[in-house]
């Protein structure tokens, strides 16, 4: 039954039946059979079609809203009582960071803590959010503004400059404070709500977007633009910092957070692996 009320829950975040199948890692078939299966159990539809689109209906949305704070509670017990008494740590992390510094500051971090097995994970900030709430991750590293997180505990470990790659690395007669159009990250990313008020400050204007930093950076590096992207961006594609435009003193940059649910954060391994990290993410 748990694993048909998990599919539920998975489907009303993705709102089709292969994608659901992908992050469960099943196949298409055997989620439609769970749906079915609930739909028997509760005598009641629980889904409508829309072409390859599927909704929740009113009773399927009023079953998702009742277990899902069950299923999250679930899996941080077997968390808890598994991954935390082997001393394994799951975490989420941030794809632009596991893609650049992320790497070399686990690899510090793990020589401290050898005793500690890791399992990363790479997703976009939203996804390690919402899997951190879910229970899936028991931390995450990722960026963006902690105000409407008051469901989960959110500590700031970092703030990494961001720079402007003029388009094609040709030099750039460019004043801070002057207007200037940008490629940059899409609106749906966490970077974008700590950097959008900075960007207006400093008359940076949006041009297009894309859903990656480094397919900005990529973009810009082939002549497309100028591309505003985080500093370990451009130093993880060879960019020489002669040829970008630092905005540290400017004072935009995006911060780096450490989030875990808050009867996560207070487990002794977690906070051990907060210290350490924390101590060591402004110098990586």
């Amino acid at each position: 039954m748990l694993e048909n009320l998990e599919t539920l829950v998975t489907l009303s975040k993705t709102g089709t039946m292969m994608e659901t199948a992908t992050v469960l890692k099943v196949s298409q078939s055997a989620v439609s059979k769970r749906i079915a299966a609930l739909e028997r159990y509760y005598d009641r539809a629980l889904i409508e079609r829309h072409g390859r689109r599927v909704v929740l209906t009113h009773h399927g949305t009023k079953l998702v809203e009742k277990v899902t704070p069950l299923i999250s509670e679930l899996r941080d017990v077997f968390l808890t009582d598994n991954a935390l008494r082997k001393g394994k740590i799951i975490l989420g992390v941030s794809e632009a960071i596991l893609c650049s510094w992320g790497p070399r500051l686990f690899a510090e971090v793990r020589g401290q803590m050898p005793e500690v097995e890791f399992e990363f994970h790479a997703q976009r900030s939203p996804v390690v959010l919402d899997r951190l709430r879910s229970g899936e991750y028991m931390v995450g590293i990722c960026t963006g503004t902690s105000d409407a997180e008051s469901d989960l505990q959110s500590e700031v470990i970092r703030r990494e400059p961001m720079v402007i790659l003029p388009s094609g690395l040709a030099a750039l007669d460019y004043r801070i404070g002057d207007p200037l159009d940008v490629i940059t990250i899409e609106s749906r990313s966490g970077a974008w709500q700590s950097i959008e008020d900075d960007m207006r400050r400093l008359h940076l204007n949006r041009s297009a977007s894309l859903e990656s930093f480094f397919a900005v950076a990529q973009m810009a590096l082939a002549g497309f633009g100028h591309g505003l992207v985080p500093a370990g961006v451009a130093k993880t594609l060879g960019v020489a910092s002669r040829d970008w435009i630092d905005l540290t003193q400017a004072g935009l940059a995006r911060p780096v957070r450490f989030v875990a649910r808050k009867s996560m954060f207070s487990q002794p391994l977690v906070q051990s692996f907060y210290l350490a990290v924390s101590e060591r993410a402004a110098s990586v």
